[in-house]
């Protein structure tokens, strides 16, 4: 039987605050203070949390109730309390660029934003630390813009244009030259659970995909320098440098058509062992280094994506090069805090006396003010901490229904925007065509944790030579030092005695076990969920004190905080052609954000990529299918 706003306070909501053990409960109170405390002081202000972020507690709860018993929420009893012209679901990019998009057609509109989490801009996370006087600002989640002269189109281009971004400041704001100057450069990390010793080996080549200012800056030792000093067998190593000569075609007597047909199919890593003839250990080299790009270590990446990403073995092949434009420019356009600075510079034109300042400069050190998201007389209300559970056309308006701190409430509109998870479509708007109910399904995201780690220096990293740390079979896969970004007046360290900010990156899963990538996920995300955040911060200081222990760092003495933004679902999942059908565009994608009513789909998972650009043009998209 259905249960009131009452009984889901009481039944739900503290039935699983009964079963947490005494410190979650003291962690659950402690949200709960700081949530009341954001109107108030700055205590509580949501990017300067710490501990565990991302999708944090109180965040999930809600929808996973919903997934098990949909005839928990009393919907159809509960009246509707205000009209929106439009209600968007999900605050990250794609939300709030719908609607700034429904705003440039109808100025006048009023728009109810939507948020399951105690801030906005979804994956795009800010997170803020404080020591000895001054804010160190990183970033949690997306990243910087990827290639916006090559990728952006019309609509991208002219949302940055309307927020007055202009991404040829990024050419002085961000200092490619800084960690070069100080003799740094890439290194890669061995542990000993696999190569039988703990090694970082410093200064790697650039990849062949990289610009020529990158490798003029790069520090990189000869290759076969850089090899000699790997934990591997001498047979390894010669594998490894025949392997990046190129010299011998891997595929002989094939055609063109034929040999991509085999990298398409095949994944790197039975490439590099069952076609080059490479050993296991010259496989593990390369393991994790895809992570950061399909959430997938190469067990799981077909050959094809790491020709396009640089990596060697395909020089024998005899193929045309391509030229992906996604990696035709540097990665250097980056805020301070990545494109969290995109979701306030939205934030502060929707919702007005938020924050201070007009350019994209000044809103990096802006203090946005949390209690005036939600006013009454705004024409745009954002609204957190709402997990919407239902929505449904009803005649010429839209019926939706979100909890927010244990009471069920609803609303309508003449329009919605659906710019949450594709895969919590289906539970929230059950109406929809069982034909489009499993596309959606069908994006399993990418589990994915950012951690941001504040030191008080960073001389470890000098002694050590590098300033980024790839660890293909280790726990995090990533690590390194801060972008080094000054904008808006905040400088970035340049001093190695000076504290900074270390990124490190993990991504879980099940490799090696001939899993396919939305299992995978699904194993990893569940890794996660049940992850404490002192057994996170255990595997923190473990890799660091490993990677930069002979350089003299000690995390006990030089650690100064941690936060760990955990994103169970992270990244859009991206057609992958060892799984998915080559028309998964037509059979997937656009069967999934195909508008219903008076209800459209945007996010980046309708693009199919965790693109900034493609959150942008998925919200322009969905918003013109409403009121053209």
């Amino acid at each position: 039987m259905p249960i009131t706003r009452r009984d889901f306070l009481n039944g739900v909501a503290l039935t699983v605050a009964a079963g947490l053990t005494p410190a979650a409960q003291a962690e659950a109170q402690s949200r709960r203070r700081d949530a009341w405390l954001w109107g108030h002081t700055r205590t509580g202000y949501p990017p300067a949390l710490t501990g565990l972020r991302g999708h944090h507690r109180g965040s999930f709860e809600v929808m996973h109730a919903l997934v098990r018993d949909r005839d928990l929420f009393a919907v159809d009893d509960t009246p509707i309390e205000e009209r929106y012209d439009l209600v968007v679901v999900g605050g990250g990019l794609s939300g709030l660029a719908a609607a700034w998009f429904y705003r440039r057609v109808m100025p006048r509109a009023r728009i109810l934003i939507l948020d399951n989490h105690d801030d906005f801009g979804g994956h795009a996370k800010r997170n803020e630390f404080r020591i000895d006087g001054r804010r160190i600002i990183g970033y949690g989640g997306s990243q910087s813009f990827q290639s916006p002269g090559s990728l952006y189109g019309p609509a991208a281009r002219d949302l940055l244009a309307d927020l007055e971004v202009d991404v040829k400041r990024f050419e002085t704001a961000f200092d490619r030259t800084l960690y070069p100057s100080l003799g740094l450069s890439r290194g890669v990390f061995f542990p000993r659970e696999v190569f039988g010793r703990d090694a970082l080996v410093a200064g790697e080549p650039a990849r062949r995909n990289a610009d020529e200012t990158a490798r003029k800056l790069s520090n990189a030792r000869p290759l076969h320098e850089f090899v000699a000093d790997f934990p591997i067998s001498d047979e390894g190593k010669k594998q490894l440098l025949a392997l990046h000569a190129g010299e011998r075609d891997p595929l002989p007597g094939k055609s063109v058509e034929e040999k991509r047909a085999v990298l398409k199919r095949t994944s790197y890593r039975d490439y590099l062992i069952k076609i080059c003839g490479c050993g296991e250990e010259v496989a593990n080299c390369f393991q994790g280094r895809t992570l950061g790009f399909f959430g997938l270590g190469i067990d799981a990446v077909p050959a094809s994506e790491a020709r396009d990403l640089g990596y060697p073995g395909f020089d024998g092949l005899g193929l045309p090069r391509d030229g992906n434009p996604a990696w035709s420019e540097p990665y250097i356009y980056h805020f301070p805090d990545g494109n969290a600075s995109l979701a306030r510079l939205l934030v502060r034109g929707l919702v007005p006396g938020v924050a201070h300042g007009d350019t994209m400069d000044d809103v990096v050190q802006a203090h946005l003010a949390y209690s005036r998201l939600d006013r009454r007389r705004n024409d745009v209300r954002i609204r957190l901490n709402s997990t919407c559970i239902d929505v449904r056309n009803a005649g010429d308006v839209v019926q939706l229904a979100y909890v927010r701190r244990g009471r069920l409430f609803r609303v309508q509109a003449r329009h919605a925007v659906l710019a949450c998870f594709h895969m919590a479509i289906p539970h929230i708007m059950p109406e929809l065509p069982e034909r489009q109910r499993a596309a959606l399904s069908k994006n399993v995201k990418t589990p994915i944790v950012y951690t941001n780690v504040l030191v008080r220096h960073w001389w470890p990293w000098i002694a050590q030579k590098v300033h980024t740390i790839s660890a293909p079979m280790s726990f995090h896969h990533h690590v390194s030092l801060d972008f080094p970004v000054a904008m808006g007046g905040y400088e970035h360290a340049r001093d190695p005695a000076q504290p900074i900010c270390l990124h490190l990156a993990h991504v879980p899963g099940a490799p090696g076990q001939g899993l396919d990538a939305r299992t995978q996920f699904r194993v990893g995300q569940h890794q996660l969920m049940t992850m404490t955040f002192r057994q996170f911060e255990e595997r923190i200081r473990d890799d660091l004190d490993r990677m930069l222990g002979p350089g003299g760092f000690r995390s006990a003495a030089d650690i100064a905080g941690i936060t760990v933004n955990r994103w169970t679902h992270g990244y859009s999942y991206v057609a992958n052609t060892l799984y998915d059908p080559e028309d998964y565009e037509e059979s997937v994608l656009k069967v999934a954000r195909q508008k219903a009513g008076r209800v459209a789909i945007a996010n980046t998972d309708s693009g199919g990529d965790a693109w900034v650009h493609f959150a942008i043009e998925q919200a322009d998209r969905a918003v013109r299918e409403l009121v053209g």
